[in-house]
């Protein structure tokens, strides 16, 4: 039987964990006895790579990380992460960035980079899309996690050992490819041409971990970048055709969903050659949607700009 159908359901409560952590009970994780977690992504996950490659980044000083023991770790946030909610549903120490040379990395690794494009930047800057926070590419920290495991595994066969019990994370990860394209006035047509290239990106770099040993891993979609306060500010309108029931823009939050559409289906294509691995989709669009869904009982999080306020 497909050993898929028992992973998913522990797999998606944890990805809910992130959003709303008080849904579920702490230890649900657990069950799914994780070693290690290892995670490709952007600002979402970024633990440190980013302050390590540029200590001038504002993300290294307060108040980012100020309810994060008052400590600013390089978290594009004021406390932990989504990432940080799994490591602890799973009951292992807090990932480490792996730029951080003297940390310890035996409970996995955290390659994440702030600003983090799926695609290449050569490539980007090649139709005419510039990214500005980093270089660090998909590409590079599949490097990195070569690199990583070269200096842990005596060979291919010692890392499947190895990974048995491991998470693997491939992202989220090709939003920054088109916020860039967005705020640099690529238009929604350019910014779908973009995707299939994006989604390659994400389904090789599947491949490589799979190629890495790993046999569990989760591959997250884009959010409904409609909903975001930074587009609903950027791409205000008067014209209330433009928005949906939850004040959200619906083009954006359409051309979410074809990447999502394209993402899965890749996902797809990877279970059928890879049989004996597990690989699930995190649905963060309606993970998100839930959270805006349910914010009078969650409680808001203002952000006030030119006197429009989004929730």
């Amino acid at each position: 039987m497909d050993s898929r159908k028992f992973l998913f359901p522990s797999l998606l409560c944890s990805l809910f964990l992130l959003v709303f952590p008080g849904a579920y009970n702490a230890h649900l994780l657990k069950t799914c006895e994780f070693e290690a977690i290892y995670k490709l992504g952007d600002s979402i996950s970024d633990t440190g790579n980013l302050i390590q490659e540029d200590p001038a980044s504002v993300f290294g000083r307060l108040p980012y990380g100020q309810n994060f023991y008052s400590n600013a770790t390089g978290r594009c946030s004021n406390g932990l992460l989504m990432i940080d909610f799994i490591a602890k549903s799973a009951g292992i120490p807090l990932l480490n960035a792996y730029l951080n040379a003297s940390s310890s990395k035996t409970h996995g690794v955290n390659f994440a980079v702030a600003g983090s494009t799926a695609l290449p930047v050569e490539f980007l800057a090649e139709n005419r899309v510039i990214a500005p926070v980093t270089n660090t590419s998909l590409s590079i920290q599949l490097f990195w996690m070569a690199t990583h495991f070269n200096s842990t595994c005596h060979n291919s066969k010692d890392c499947i050992e190895k990974h048995k019990k491991s998470l693997f994370m491939v992202g989220e990860i090709g939003g920054n490819d088109y916020n860039y394209a967005l705020f640099q006035g690529k238009t929604i047509d350019e910014l779908k041409s973009m995707v299939p290239n994006v989604v390659n990106a994400i389904k090789d770099a599947v491949k490589r971990v799979v190629g890495f040993g790993a046999n569990r891993v989760v591959v997250p979609g884009n959010f409904p970048i409609g909903c975001m306060p930074i587009y609903l500010t950027g791409f205000h309108t008067n014209d209330s055709n433009t928005y949906d029931e939850l004040h959200c823009l619906k083009g954006l939050n359409n051309f979410s969903m074809y990447h999502n559409e394209l993402l899965q289906q890749a996902i797809k294509e990877l279970q059928e050659e890879h049989r004996t691995v597990t690989i699930v989709y995190g649905d963060y669009y309606n993970a998100y949607k839930w959270v805006l869904q349910k914010a009078a009982l969650l409680g808001e999080c203002l952000n006030a700009v030119n006197s429009e306020r989004y929730y």
